[in-house]
């Protein structure tokens, strides 16, 4: 029997395929397209209708979800949103400073060529699916999804993952596929976050009494559902006040952006701010080590929201410790997560 050659049974017009590289993907949760109402309602329903994030029944969150929600917040949360915006770019902090993540990134790794940096949202744009058609468009064979979470959760981790992988489904020809886990714990990140403490403290005119060491929050059946986000949370703050070698009493772990009726992970960052400034505590500091990124939650709940309760309360000097974002400490930590990730790829 005849042996056929692989160039006898090409097509004569069969298209070049790019190959033989290897794709970093890096994953935020999100960020609207604008301000405005509509764009505002468009994030808030693709977020609030997200499984991962909501999980209660269809039948009982679908009507609060259109008929309250998305009739109620998208004007606050747009005027909110609108206070952060960088106008210059016409878009969100956290879009921004992604990007220049994954710039800086992939200038770090140049001296692994073959590699391709790229980054996604998983809510709004740009969306995981056309990041990820890009990458293999680029010859990527083997892809490396980052989820920019240092701490696990099934809201923000496993959603993003989620995305991905339902781009996959769709795809014929599928990359191979690696997930970089939490780093919550790594010794490169608690150096990166105490060297970035210590470089902003230095430059206040103040030294905090308390420094709050505040996370997004979630509710807190998700804990016993069996997210480990909590666990992951307060070991990261031990770690990191291990690195000051601060005691107990000056160090507080918070949580945040509570939503709803539910109980979620306590102490409430904002009753905290409250109480501290009501029982004589006159300089704070707040620090946000679960984000990587600035946003939201950060430059306006915590540096504008808390900062009020903490003034209105009696307190006379209040700091935010900026994230890790794309300052170098930043790029040093998903730098040593990637390459540590990548082993055997490159």
């Amino acid at each position: 029997m005849q042996r056929e050659t692989s160039s006898s049974t090409l097509p004569a017009a069969h298209p070049k395929v790019a190959h033989g590289k290897v794709g970093v993907l890096l994953l935020n949760l999100g960020t609207p397209d604008a301000t405005d109402y509509w764009s505002m309602r468009r994030y808030l329903k693709e977020f609030l209708s997200d499984r991962r994030v909501i999980e209660e029944p269809r039948w009982k969150w679908w009507p609060i979800l259109n008929f309250i929600i998305l009739t109620v917040r998208p004007g606050p949360k747009g005027r909110d949103y609108d206070s952060i915006w960088n106008k210059e770019r016409d878009e969100g902090p956290l879009k921004t400073i992604t990007r220049s993540q994954a710039e800086k990134l992939a200038a770090a790794l140049q001296d692994k060529p073959g590699i391709v940096v790229d980054w996604a949202m998983r809510y709004a744009s740009p969306a995981t699916a056309s990041r990820l058609e890009w990458l293999m468009s680029q010859g990527c064979e083997r892809i490396l999804i980052v989820p920019l979470y240092p701490q696990y959760a099934a809201a923000t981790t496993a959603t993003a993952c989620d995305q991905a992988f339902r781009a996959l489904m769709d795809m014929r020809w599928q990359p191979a596929i690696r997930v970089a886990p939490a780093w919550h714990d790594d010794p490169a990140y608690i150096e990166a976050l105490a060297a970035s403490m210590r470089r902003q403290l230095a430059k206040l005119d103040f030294e905090p009494e308390r420094i709050i060491v505040t996370f997004h929050g979630m509710p807190e059946k998700y804990l016993h559902q069996g997210d480990p986000y909590y666990c992951q949370c307060q070991k990261t703050s031990r770690l990191l006040r291990a690195a000051f070698g601060w005691d107990e009493g000056r160090w507080l772990t918070t949580f945040q952006s509570r939503f709803g009726n539910d109980i979620w992970l306590q102490p409430y960052t904002d009753e905290t701010v409250k109480r501290l400034a009501r029982e004589g505590v006159r300089r704070l500091a707040l620090v946000a080590p679960g984000f990587t990124a600035d946003c939201l939650e950060t430059l306006e709940e915590l540096d504008v929201e808390n900062r009020h309760y903490f003034m209105e309360n009696g307190g006379e000097k209040f700091a935010y410790l900026t994230a890790l974002n794309d300052d170098p400490e930043g790029i040093s930590v998903i730098e040593t997560v990637v390459r540590r990730e990548l082993q055997g790829w490159i």
